[in-house]
């Protein structure tokens, strides 16, 4: 009876161990998500128009496609990447944040430059061609899976800076959680947002009460501004995500002055206002003067985009955005 009441002592000691580990995954996971979180507000932005021109019936097959793409992006191919990264090169890592960081910067500001000169655009989508709609709708759904591969690279990188040294198990699973996390959080945005129009449309004609059709109609009017605040957000978070990456970057390889500068600009303008909303207005400054930064290197980096990732981004996806 001894020896069966210490086995299931041990056993109870093993679920212990078990039990603070998954919250250990758990809990790295959401805050690596969390740092990870302001590089999906434009995937979620851009990738309802990939449904665009496609009947009803199949705006959320698409989706559901794209998705299980995204999922296979990141667990079958970054994050054993990412492992490898971690284990044997993690001096790459930072290099790898800049260089999507300054991506990000790139994307942002040609948005932006597009958006003031609309013949000037870098990277744009090739027109609807004419055919089968099952043929049409694959390469849609392939040019949207290569296009989220670069997005999901940057989501992984930087899920993996944010976690802390320990089993490569940890890593693993967290950095899994993550993929998953986002590729729900990301998709499931997206089929909503695909799919409010429709619901709209069906509460504005088949609406059994005045109120349930007004404000159908108020769905179906509001959609159009909608997507038009969400590309305004995602580009900002673009700039700033960068923005922020960069300036890191630049601090973990020794230039450490424009972080400390940023740091210090914001904690002066946190102390000229009430301790309660101190937190907030260092972080509004910090990401402010992030975007600011994330946008200027964006345009400088314009010229060299327009003649190198342009046709490469064109390979990568058939010409299609």
């Amino acid at each position: 009876m001894s020896g069966l009441l210490a086995l299931l002592d041990d056993v109870a000691g093993i679920a212990k161990v078990a039990a603070a580990s998954l919250d250990d995954v758990a809990s790295q996971a959401a805050k690596a998500g969390a740092k990870a979180a302001g590089a999906v507000i434009d995937d979620a932005a851009v990738t309802p128009k990939y449904v665009t021109g496609f009947s009803p019936a199949r705006e959320l097959p698409i989706v559901g496609k794209i998705a299980l793409g995204s999922v296979r992006n990141k667990i079958l191919v970054l994050l054993p990447a990412a492992l490898l990264l971690s284990a044997f090169a993690p001096w790459l890592i930072a290099p790898l944040l800049m260089l999507g960081g300054g991506y990000l910067c790139f994307e942002g500001a040609e948005k932006i430059w597009h958006g003031l000169f609309p013949g000037e655009h870098v990277i744009d989508a090739a027109p609807p061609v004419p055919g089968d709609p099952a043929h049409l709708e694959e390469e849609k759904v392939a040019g949207a899976i290569k296009t989220d591969f670069i997005l999901s690279a940057e989501i992984m990188t930087i899920a993996l800076s944010a976690l802390p040294e320990g089993p490569i198990w940890t890593e693993a699973a967290a950095l899994a959680l993550v993929a998953l996390g986002m590729t729900v959080i990301v998709y499931g945005a997206v089929a909503v947002i695909v799919k409010m129009d429709d619901l709209g449309l069906m509460m504005a004609t088949k609406g059994r009460l005045g109120l349930t059709r007004l404000l159908g109609r108020g769905l179906v009017k509001a959609m159009p501004k909608l997507m038009r605040a969400l590309s305004l957000i995602g580009t900002a978070a673009m700039l700033w995500v960068g923005g922020n990456i960069v300036i890191h970057g630049l601090e973990v390889l020794g230039w450490a002055w424009p972080a400390e500068t940023i740091h210090h600009l914001a904690e002066a303008a946190a102390h000229r206002v009430p301790e309660a909303w101190a937190g907030a207005l260092a972080w509004a400054v910090t990401a402010a003067i992030d975007g600011v930064a994330g946008l200027v290197l964006g345009l400088v980096l314009i010229p060299p985009g327009t003649r190198l990732i342009a046709p490469l981004w064109g390979a990568l996806t058939g010409g299609r955005g």
